[in-house]
Parts: C-alpha cells; structure tokens; sequence
C-alpha cells in the first residue's frame, strides 16, 4: 500500500473507543433557554393559583402576655414582636416579599378620639419585617408576603400588643363597634380576612361621628 493510501484510510478510520464527539452547542443552548421558560411558567402558575389555600388565623389574645394595658396612645408593639411571631402566625423577613402585595386603611377610636396607628408594626429595628406592617402614622396597612394568604386584622393588632376581640379594644370593653368600607359589622373583628383597598374602623365607647367608607390611596398602592 502507497503512503498515499495509508494517509487515506488513516482519516476514513473510526474514533478510538471511548473517545466523545464535542455536543452540538445549538442543541446544548436550546435545552438550555426551554428550561428557563418552563422554571418561569411554573413560578408565574404559582402565584397567579394563589398558593391561596390554608384557612384565617385565629390569634388568641385571652393567652397572650404583655399586651397594652394602658390608655391610648399606643406603642408600635415592638418590644415583644420576637417573642410573639409564633403566635400570631407571621415570619421574620430579611425583606419585604411583594409578589402578594395589598393595602388595607384602618382608622381607630376611643370614645370618639381618634387613635394613632403607629409607624413600624410589624418591623423589628433592622433585624426583620413581617408580612404584615406599617411604615408610617398615616393608618396605611401593609400586606406583602410571597404567598397569597388569608391574613386577619387580628395579626396586625397581635404584633401591635393591642387587645380585640368581639368586646374589647385594647382595656376597653363592652361597647365595641367596628366598619369595612362604611358598612357596619357584627361578630370578632380580629377575624377579618385582609383584602385590597379596605377601609376599616373599630370603636370602642361611643362611636366616631363620621364612618369613613373609602380611602384616597397613593398612586401604586
């Protein structure tokens, strides 16, 4: 055989045994970007199914300690958030989670004096935010969570150390009247179920003479 032959069958000869053949980087690539889009989709099927299923927590303020005992105005309640997470069934965040984000106004009265809603319920210092809080005195409530949950009124006034109940409203009880968009209610309010845009009032004593039905919300939330 001529040298020229040899050369020939040299190149015509199959791969060694073992020896791979390179991937084609264009099917490497698709395989890639397709399961990109499906990881998007199911996250994306996620929260629009809500992840809505699980039942309204009933916060017990009969076995809860170190709540206000005093008259109005009240703390944020920050002192015992730590030690009342559990409780009131919320999470220490290191951040706010926002793909369930809603917005609730909540006016409070005693004996028709108006009660401030303090700033940073639900924020201990730097350390962590709950789902449920507030950032300023504007009465503006905070619903932002990576689930769709059923949150309650009750959670908010559990991380505030502010009694109630279907009677008593922090050391007031007895008279205790309470509104959701200007309708008046019956039963526990601690019970509510949060939803966007609600305009809520509890009074305790003699009610507010006004019952706001609505609330101007910023732009956004």
């Amino acid at each position: 055989m001529s040298k020229g032959k040899r050369v020939r069958a040299q190149r015509s000869a199959p791969p060694p045994v073992g020896k791979k053949t390179a991937p084609d980087r264009r099917l490497w690539i698709g395989a890639v970007a397709l399961g990109a889009l499906l990881v998007v989709g199911i996250a994306v099927a996620a929260i629009r199914s809500g992840g809505s299923s699980g039942t309204p927590v009933h916060v017990d303020f009969a076995g809860m300690t170190g709540l206000q005992d005093g008259p109005p105005p009240w703390n944020n309640g920050s002192g015992a958030l730590q030690d009342r997470l559990a409780s009131i069934d919320l999470t220490p965040l290191a951040q706010e989670a926002l793909a369930f984000h809603i917005h609730q106004h909540l006016d409070v009265y005693v004996d028709q004096q108006h009660v401030t809603l303090p700033a940073q319920i639900g924020i201990y210092g730097n350390s962590f935010i709950t789902e449920i809080h507030t950032h300023q005195t504007d009465g503006v409530v905070h619903v932002e969570s990576a689930q769709n949950h059923p949150y309650t009124l009750g959670q908010l006034f559990g991380e505030w150390s502010v009694r109630l109940n279907a009677r008593c409203l922090g050391r007031y009880c007895g008279h205790l009247h309470w509104w959701v968009n200007g309708k008046p209610q019956v039963g526990n309010p601690a019970g509510l179920a949060l939803h966007a845009h609600q305009e809520i009032v509890v009074a305790s004593g003699k009610p507010p003479t006004h019952i706001l039905s609505s609330f101007s919300f910023a732009a956004g939330e």
